[in-house]
């Protein structure tokens, strides 16, 4: 059953959290899951020791993904009042064109069952074939969800830029999600931000080696680091 949460950035939706995690390790279930990758990337920043329990999550489920990351399934989760990371709010892949099967019933009238099949009938069964093939390969198109480290090259380093400069990024198939800056040390802190890709258009690695670290971007982006690569 889908959980929703309320506002986690508020007051009164931090309490909430906390009492619901009260008696929980997790959001869902006795792992660690999507749901929670849902509602941690929800929060802007680090919890107050205020909310004893989402606090205590909160680290765990940092902790998690600098170490192995998180693989669990959930069970489905919304946040709203925030900027949530579900795979509703992603755009979904254009879908295939049914004119074809379509156009194929309709030639079943003209059909000369006891003919032999002329070139041109050969010929549009070769294309509605193709066609069909490529619509299929569309619908078995992927998604993932992946958690991203962007490192500035120091503490001057206009963070506020540096995030305008990575979500200035856009392609067929990403789809940028919320984000937060985390403190590193020395006054430094790295931008960790959500982003769902369609598998088919992007990959991440080429996504950083050939974007997020290339002229102009690289003025504000030292290095980037898979945090969680998670399929949805």
């Amino acid at each position: 059953m889908a959980v929703t949460f309320y506002d986690v950035n508020s007051p009164s939706g931090l309490k909430k959290l906390d009492d619901y995690l009260l008696t929980r390790s997790y959001i869902t279930g006795y792992q660690a899951s999507k749901d929670d990758l849902t509602v941690y990337g929800a929060i802007l920043k680090a919890p107050s020791a205020e909310y004893i329990n989402v606090s205590r999550w909160f680290n765990h489920i940092d902790a998690l993904l600098r170490i192995s990351g998180v693989s669990g399934e959930g069970c489905g989760v919304t946040v709203e009042g925030s900027a949530p990371i579900t795979g509703e709010a992603i755009a979904t892949p254009p879908v295939a064109d049914t004119k074809a099967p379509a156009a194929e019933d309709d030639d079943d009238d003209d059909v000369d069952l006891f003919g032999e099949e002329t070139e041109e009938e050969k010929k549009a069964a070769e294309e509605r074939a193709a066609a069909i093939k490529a619509s299929g390969k569309k619908k078995e198109s992927g998604k993932s969800s992946v958690l991203l480290d962007v490192k500035p090259w120091d503490d001057e380093t206009d963070m506020k830029k540096l995030e305008e400069a990575v979500r200035s990024v856009q392609m067929e198939g990403l789809f940028w999600g919320a984000s937060k800056l985390v403190p590193v040390g020395y006054g430094i802190k790295k931008l960790q931000i959500m982003l769902t890709i369609v598998d088919d258009l992007v990959s991440v690695d080429t996504l950083i080696e050939e974007r997020l670290t290339e002229e102009p971007i690289n003025e504000f982006v030292q290095s980037c680091d898979i945090v969680a690569f998670n399929k949805i």
